[in-house]
């Protein structure tokens, strides 16, 4: 049996993002949103969260291209020295992370603490959070994901985004980049070890992530070529959807006309009745993980 958690991440980035969570929610097609705490639009975010307990709910951590909640002083390897925001580039964070001397220790414990100072910043507020994942997807890496990790089980959070898509879904992906599936098959080189630290972390997650090597052109064919392609198992659909509006506009994204798009091709989920939406509150140590 096929399971599917459809997630938004980018809940918070504007009230147009914000609108079209709680739009899909109500059209049966969401099941979960990512929460941003430090985004334009975080407050109405967790407005809707507040009113809507049906629809699950995480962390969207934020370690890249974005604002902490930590003063710089306690985060001095994360943030600009002069902007006091969070740098702008991955490759520059994992640069610093991998290969500048003396640095690496100093960044675990970093991100450790933003972390959970951003977790915190969302439960002070309300919300009941269902799981945890990042921004740019950064927690595939070893170095960030165990210290998000723990960051996220002193918080009483229990599962985690599987951020690697499986190549059943990489096949059914239509005209893909081929720069971007590179990247994509480059990096599911981490998986084994990201599993093994979950698992010894104690969490629980899905399968695996789909529609990662299609963000940015997931139209109406795409999901349903992923949706028809769909494994047994527990898998997670991890979607952009919103409004290009003024208030998009200010924000530094390459998801920004594709928001739109994704938010009408989302309806085709309604198309496999099916499969079973579930969220990530669902998910119990013991549920067989998909094949990948």
């Amino acid at each position: 049996m096929a399971q599917l958690i459809v997630n938004a991440d980018d809940f918070g980035l504007t009230p147009g993002v914000n609108r079209a969570v709680a739009e899909l929610h109500r059209a049966s097609v969401l099941t979960s949103a990512s929460l941003m705490a430090r985004a334009l639009a975080t407050d109405d975010a967790i407005q809707i969260a507040l009113a809507t307990p049906s629809l699950g709910v995480g962390c969207h951590v934020v370690l890249v291209d974005g604002e902490p909640v930590l003063r710089s002083a306690a985060i001095p390897h994360l943030v600009g020295p002069r902007t006091g925001s969070l740098h702008s580039s991955l490759a520059g964070f994992l640069a610093r992370l991998f290969f500048k001397p003396g640095s690496r220790a100093a960044m675990v414990r970093e991100i450790e603490a933003e972390a959970a100072a951003q977790i915190a910043w969302l439960q002070n507020r309300g919300v009941r959070l269902s799981h945890i994942d990042t921004h740019k997807h950064v927690h595939m890496f070893p170095a960030v994901l165990r210290p998000v990790l723990r960051a996220a089980r002193a918080a009483g959070i229990s599962a985690v985004r599987n951020p690697f898509e499986p190549i059943w879904a990489l096949r059914a992906t239509r005209a893909p980049s081929w720069i971007r599936m590179a990247e994509v098959l480059l990096l599911r080189l981490l998986q084994p070890v990201c599993m093994r630290i979950i698992a010894e972390e104690g969490f629980v997650t899905t399968g695996g992530t789909i529609a990662v090597v299609g963000t940015g052109s997931l139209d109406d064919d795409a999901v349903t070529s992923l949706l028809s392609s769909l494994q047994p198992g527990v898998w997670e659909l991890v979607t952009h959807p919103g409004y290009n509006d003024r208030e998009l506009a200010k924000v530094c994204t390459r998801l920004r006309q594709s928001r739109d798009i994704e938010r009408q091709a989302l309806q085709a989920v309604l198309n496999f009745p099916e499969i079973e939406r579930v969220s990530f509150a669902s998910l119990q140590p013991q549920r067989p993980l998909g094949r990948l």
